[in-house]
């Protein structure tokens, strides 16, 4: 992947290049979004845009073809975030953007997309109908075929968390060509102040309280909390010295058990007020003879 973007930073045409190649892709188009973000990182707002701005042309075209916006949505979800970096050189704000673009990607997605909404409903509904056969005539009571309100705030959240983890790429890779092992370091001590984790976490309850259709919803306010609860486990491993078998373990977790979800978002609001990181450091200092 270094390689990848060693390849796009030797030239202008060559970052275009690769992210017009890729914008027109759905499997592909993240690349697009992390080289935009990288060039938006390395060399400015302006080189950053002309990428963006020709690698929405596929991106667009796919769209109108297929009625499928994920591509456009990513690529300009991740500029956005990769904007915030380079004007604000801090992390915790481009990560606190996320939720915004989550909440637009959302709203605009519910606007502008309304035949994806429908075709998603549909299969969701035929999917379900399947299960429903097999399970018996109990599980319908389980189980409901979501609203296209629902699905546009999923599609929202998965924006706002893809957009972070390829704003993430892009600065590993700056970091791995200009500043070697500088976004660690960055990305461990990621956090976010007190009246702001509050106002997330408030907000999401308070979205989640509404019904099962706002869930989704709340769902965009909850990732940078969760990106900083990433950060927290990344800092206790470094200080422990834990290997990638312990992180990957963590992950796997995640993933498979919505109680680890909520664990690590608790464990995140927690820290705004108690600093885990600043009380792990002073207790290992108090460890050493």
């Amino acid at each position: 992947m270094k390689a990848l973007a060693n390849f796009a930073m030797r030239g202008p045409y060559r970052a275009l290049l690769l992210a017009v190649a890729s914008s027109g892709s759905v499997l592909f188009c993240w690349i697009g979004a992390a080289i935009a973000a990288l060039v938006t990182l390395r060399r400015g707002a302006g080189p950053g845009a002309w990428i963006v701005l020709w690698a929405s042309l596929p991106a667009l075209l796919l769209m109108q073809m297929a009625g499928d916006s994920t591509p456009l949505a990513l690529l300009l979800g991740t500029f956005v975030l990769a904007l915030v970096l380079r004007l604000s050189v801090s992390l915790a704000l481009a990560v606190l953007a996320s939720a915004a673009v989550g909440v637009v990607t959302g709203l605009l997605t519910l606007v502008l997309a309304r035949r994806l909404l429908e075709q998603l409903a549909t299969v969701f509904g035929q999917l379900l109908e399947q299960v429903q056969q097999s399970a018996g005539q109990g599980a319908e009571v389980v189980m409901q075929v979501p609203t296209q309100l629902q699905l546009a705030g999923m599609m929202g959240a998965a924006n706002a968390i893809l957009a972070v983890l390829c704003l993430a790429l892009a600065r590993h890779w700056q970091a791995a060509l200009y500043n070697p092992g500088g976004f660690g370091s960055e990305f461990r001590a990621l956090r976010l102040p007190v009246g702001v984790t509050a106002a997330l976490a408030l907000g999401a309850a308070g979205l989640t309280a509404l019904g099962l259709e706002y869930r989704s919803w709340a769902a965009s306010l909850l990732v940078p909390v969760t990106v900083v609860g990433f950060a927290l486990v990344h800092a206790r491993a470094k200080l422990r010295g834990a290997g990638r078998g312990w992180l990957t373990a963590f992950y796997a977790l995640w993933l498979l058990f919505d109680a680890a979800k909520l664990l690590l978002v608790g464990f995140a609001v927690l820290d705004a007020w108690v600093d885990f990181r600043a009380r792990w450091q002073g207790a290992n200092k108090d460890d050493k003879p």
